[in-house]
């Protein structure tokens, strides 16, 4: 369950900053006056999204190891 609630979050956190990044309509004040001082929000969704990507392939493992120990072991 923390492995699909950690990619649930990571994969909200990256639409929402697409989405405002790059989203479609009129951009709003901030946007329009401080555009020299604009950055790409890809960097940091890249890093967010590997560490997420890491600790969800890690937890599965882990379920996965303690569902082969508990299958193998049933008096446990």
């Amino acid at each position: 369950m923390l492995a699909i609630a950690i990619a649930a979050i990571a994969t909200w956190i990256t639409a929402n900053q697409l989405s405002e990044a790059y989203g479609s309509g009129p951009s709003y004040y901030g946007h329009t006056t401080n555009m020299d001082k604009w950055e790409s929000p890809l960097p940091f969704l890249f890093v967010l999204d590997g560490i997420a990507l890491v600790i969800v392939i890690l937890l599965a493992r882990v379920a996965r190891r303690s569902q082969r120990a508990s299958k193998s072991n049933p008096s446990a």
